[in-house]
């Protein structure tokens, strides 16, 4: 995901009755029935932990308990595609602090905005090999910068194979096509890299456990004419205002694709019901940012602008009150699309008051709006959240986490393998 607002393994009991509800594969979930377990997705990893995509941290994510793993996807010089969050380098790896590259520092436009940094599509995969990892928020632990390396695609697909079948269940990847436009513009264009890739790992078809997801939508579209694995359009915004409004601000405001061709409107329009049917005939999904669910307005305002409610000398999430959900799931399951909202966090700063401080209160309250998904930088604590929320949920729930997996409608548990 590119949009960050304000701007210890479990227990095999937890893992298992997390994992005893069926998964979301193919379609949204509907009526009354006991739920379906929602898919965690380790984003970036298990990235409030470890340095982002890497290795590292998306074991770390599987170890957690996570379902799927996000890649975000960029492509190097000689076109082979690496994961990392951005193709500006300078914030995720110890490229600035190499002398040996420090001619490569150049300014790019990426989606209309330039920016200054050391940019993937100016390295060859064999000098990314030199690089290694960092943590990208600073009050995130720092201790592991410089430990890891920069991973390909392929080799994340190869870690998800070979843990799944350490695990006894299907692990998925999730990779995000990022700046399609942008890549496109520089000859290296993403979309028949991955499902090259894809192929090469016998999972360019439907059953794979594969969703490709991105922030543009001709990309997708075009994916759609070439591959049967399940889409997710990703819907963006700029910020929140006092109110709880959605505001849209460039590089935020619309699908970069939409401002080269000239389209007019915002993120905005493709959550409504007009927009959702028209994501239903390229993409299976959207993956919208929370907001867009439920939002949040201030508790005082001083001058128009939020204020600092709890006295704690900041200004921040913390210091606002949810309002009522939006019928943003309800309308995309009756369009038949599934909804796997972003990013879920743990620092209290991030939490709306309403959570009292702790992350779980709000991965539950996301569990009962009854979304099919969602991206965790803390795979850990969704999967805690989902087994407590399967325990409010599901009768048997209970049952299973205490008697085990081989009572009647325990099969789901997860080292069968059910998911």
């Amino acid at each position: 995901m590119r949009h960050d607002w304000i701007k210890g393994a479990l227990g095999g009991a937890v893992l298992a009755l997390a994992a005893a509800l069926p998964a979301q594969a193919d379609g949204p979930r509907h009526g009354a029935q006991a739920p379906q377990r929602p898919l965690v997705i380790g984003h970036r990893g298990a990235a409030g932990h470890l340095p982002e995509h890497t290795l590292e941290s998306y074991a770390l994510a599987i170890e957690l308990g996570a379902d799927y793993i996000e890649p975000d996807l960029v492509a190097t010089k000689d076109g082979h595609l690496i994961a990392r969050h951005e193709p500006n380098m300078i914030a995720t790896t110890n490229v600035k602090d190499l002398p040996q590259f420090a001619d490569r520092r150049r300014t790019r436009v990426v989606d209309g905005i330039a920016e200054e940094g050391f940019f993937a599509s100016d390295f060859t995969l064999a000098e990314i090999r030199t690089l290694r990892a960092v943590q990208a928020v600073g009050e995130r632990d720092q201790g592991y910068n410089g430990r890891f390396s920069i991973p390909t695609f392929d080799e994340v697909i190869e870690l998800a194979r070979r843990r799944s079948a350490e695990e006894g269940r299907t692990i998925g990847v999730y990779p995000e096509t990022k700046h399609p436009t942008y890549h496109q513009q520089l000859g290296l264009a993403l979309e028949d890299r991955v499902l090259a890739v894809l192929a090469r790992h016998g999972w360019n078809h439907r059953n794979a456990p594969v969703f490709i997801q991105s922030f543009e939508t001709a990309n997708l579209k075009y994916l759609r004419q070439r591959t049967s694995v399940r889409l997710v359009q990703l819907v963006d915004a700029d910020d929140v205002a006092p109110d709880g409004r959605i505001t849209y601000a460039a590089p935020f405001d619309r699908p970069y694709d939409w401002a080269v061709a000239g389209r007019a409107g915002t993120f905005g329009d493709l959550v409504t019901p007009a927009g959702l049917a028209e994501v239903r005939t390229y993409a299976d999904g959207i993956g919208p940012w929370k907001p867009y669910l439920i939002s949040s307005t201030c508790i005082t305002l001083v001058a128009g602008k939020c204020a600092d409610a709890n006295g704690d000398g900041l200004v921040n999430e913390a210091d606002r009150k949810l309002l009522p959900p939006t019928a943003v799931v309800e309308n995309a399951h009756k369009a038949g699309l599934l909804v796997h909202p972003f990013t879920f966090r743990n620092e209290q700063r991030r939490l709306a008051s309403d959570f009292k401080g702790n992350p779980v209160n709000e991965y539950v309250r996301f569990y009962e709006l009854g979304v099919d998904g969602l991206f965790a930088d803390f795979p850990d604590t969704a999967v805690t959240a989902r087994a407590l929320w399967a325990l409010k949920s599901d009768p048997d729930a209970a049952k299973c986490l205490v008697q085990g997996r081989w009572q009647p409608g325990c099969k789901g548990l997860r080292w069968l393998n059910a998911n």
